[in-house]
């Protein structure tokens, strides 16, 4: 399933990246800024961003990974709740703070015509709708998933339940035990209603996380004021070091292979220096306050922001503060509480750079 769902993935990026460059390269009918620009100050600037953003991608969604290597990272840990509430915490301000308002300047910019954009608010409806769209999509796949896999499961019983008692007669304790991790390894190589549940989750997130991603690139690589891009460098490094640490926990209880955990990690980290190479080419052409640049990127951020929002807060936040194990903890409530403020609060600070 994990490997499917990856092609999707991956088939769906390969898409934004081809139509994307072509869809923005328009006649300007809006002034533009003069500004100053300096192209080769500016091009050191891109080329230290896509470096840091680069790093800073693959160290954040690293870090909940190392759970089988560090014991305290773990899933079954109370610090790994703490530390998926602080990353919640900053896609939920990504698609609040960052994303969102980046669509409704796009949207209702001046340059667009008045009718029919300034007639209806159109990124709050594509937000809606994608929102909705995400739910329908989280529903039926993990239906569809679940379905497929208790078809397989009713054998599998039957041919363990087959094994004669036999076996266990005159080495109880050790043959129990050999028959205990046995039924283990049964229950565990097939996916769980739960285990399919995050993997849904995880391939939606990262969905819409590669989404949001794509435009930030193009836009900064397609900037040649140095005033304009030397802030977004630090703010953007932290953003998706951040937004790397939401997506690794979600991958981190998928509990996918390594093949598929390296394709995800990879194009997360790469998603947005591939965006900041789109747009370095397309710069001599590229337009921002055209039409069709400010539609595209404003109903694909509007689109993502409505899948980040809902994946923060129906997917991780409410999955995670309803879940038993932190309803009867309070300690565990607080520091969840606390590490959510804190991480939604740090992701909306570097919107004063971003």
């Amino acid at each position: 399933m994990g490997f499917k769902m990856n092609i999707q993935v991956f088939l769906f990026s390969i898409l934004i990246f081809l139509i994307i460059p072509t869809l923005i390269v328009a006649e300007c009918t809006c002034d533009e800024e003069d500004g100053d620009r300096n192209k080769s100050k500016a091009l050191r600037y891109k080329i230290a961003a896509l470096v840091s953003i680069m790093v800073a991608s693959a160290i954040g969604v690293c870090i909940p990974l190392l759970g089988k290597v560090i014991p305290a990272l773990s899933p079954e840990k109370d610090i790994f709740f703490v530390i998926k509430a602080f990353a919640a915490g900053v896609i939920l301000s990504t698609g609040f703070i960052h994303v969102l308002p980046d669509a409704f300047e796009n949207l209702t910019s001046p340059c667009l015509k008045e009718h029919p954009w300034g007639d209806f608010p159109f990124t709050g409806f594509v937000a809606m709708c994608t929102a909705m769209g995400t739910l329908m999509i989280d529903t039926y796949a993990t239906a569809y998933f679940q379905n497929q896999n208790s078809k397989k499961t009713p054998t599998q019983v039957e041919n363990h339940e087959s094994t004669p008692d036999v076996e266990r007669e005159g080495h109880v304790h050790v043959h129990t035990h050999a028959s205990h991790g046995h039924a283990h390894g049964h229950v565990s190589s097939e996916p769980s209603s739960e285990l399919l549940r995050h993997r849904v989750v995880s391939q939606v997130l990262e969905l819409g996380i590669i989404v949001h991603s794509v435009i930030i690139g193009i836009s900064l690589g397609a900037s040649e004021s140095p005033k304009t891009i030397k802030p977004l460098v630090a703010a953007l490094t932290f953003h998706q070091f951040f937004e790397g640490m939401g997506l690794g926990s979600c991958i981190t209880q998928a509990n996918f292979k390594s093949l598929s955990i390296t394709v995800m990690g990879l194009f997360f980290a790469l998603t947005t220096p591939v965006g900041i190479g789109i747009g370095l080419g397309i710069s001599s052409v590229y337009d921002e306050n055209s039409p069709t640049a400010l539609i595209v990127e404003g109903i694909f951020n509007a689109a993502s922001a409505g899948i980040l929002i809902y994946m923060a807060l129906v997917d991780l936040l409410a999955a995670d503060f309803m879940n038993p194990r932190m309803q009867k903890s309070g300690s565990l409530r607080l520091g969840c509480n606390i590490s959510l403020l804190l991480g939604a609060g740090a992701m909306s600070l570097i919107a004063k750079w971003a």
